[in-house]
């Protein structure tokens, strides 16, 4: 963490901003991240000052063998198919159709590092979620990609289908499915994770976690990249998507 960076004066920052669903302009100077270190420790902070348990964790990389970047989400932004949320609460939102995998055991806090057959052996399920990306910056997506990954990575909420057992064959890379609002498409064209496939970004998250002592417990659930682009509903709705394989998974946006 550079020197000048204060992560407790921008978490304090974020805190107050979701209290009062309001949005961040211009940070002042030290509390401004100038790289990936400054950004993870803002998260902590932020978890530290939101007194919030981790759920899950949403983690990406923007090409297949490019540099992985992740996020804890509270547990307070996971939901089960059907939640309703105001649209309201995030003001400005995308939705993302992605895959994400749960947890069956505990990593502890300064344990590792795992390699990736570790961590995939270590997947209980997997399932269809919806992601709502939305950001504490009025400017946002213009906003430094610093000051993005120290705002749990634009994360909103975050909601996930029923699961079904890992099955190494199921077709990670570009799996068939369709994203609906209202009955109308999302996107169009063929489902592609711009990480490739999803698994590469699993034990990276894990060892990323316990080495900065933070246990990744049982149950917890990765999503591991949109499949769809983001997609911005501009009136309420219900979003429905579909992954062969995996059972729906559906918001309800009021």
């Amino acid at each position: 963490m550079s020197a000048a960076f204060d992560a407790d004066a921008l978490a304090r920052l974020f805190v107050e901003a979701r209290a009062h669903r309001a949005k961040l302009g211009a940070l002042p100077a030290g509390a401004r991240p100038a790289d990936a270190d400054d950004a993870y420790a803002a998260q902590d902070a932020t978890l530290r000052a939101l007194s919030a348990d981790v759920g899950g964790w949403k983690v990406g990389a923007k090409t297949h063998d490019g540099p992985i970047q992740g996020a804890p989400l509270p547990v307070d932004g996971m939901h089960k198919t059907g939640a309703r949320l105001s649209m309201h609460t995030f003001g400005k939102a995308g939705l993302e159709l992605e895959v994400a995998f749960r947890l069956g055991r505990r990593f502890e806090a300064g344990s590792g590092p795992y390699s990736d057959e570790e961590v995939i052996a270590a997947i209980e399920s997997v399932h269809a979620a919806i992601e709502v990306v939305a950001s504490r910056f009025s400017a946002w997506p213009d906003v430094d990609k610093p000051s993005q990954l120290a705002d749990l990575q634009n994360h909103g909420a975050l909601i996930v289908g029923e699961g079904v057992p890992y099955d190494a064959a199921f077709p990670f890379v570009s799996p068939a499915m369709t994203f609906t609002f209202d009955g109308a498409p999302l996107f169009n064209g063929a489902s592609a994770n711009p990480a490739g496939d999803p698994r590469r970004l699993l034990a990276w998250t894990v060892n990323h976690s316990v080495s900065r002592g933070r246990a990744v417990e049982r149950s917890t659930v990765l999503t591991a990249g949109s499949y769809t682009g983001m997609a911005f509903p501009d009136a309420p709705g219900t979003a429905v998507g579909t992954i062969e394989g995996l059972p729906a998974v559906e918001l309800h946006f009021a």
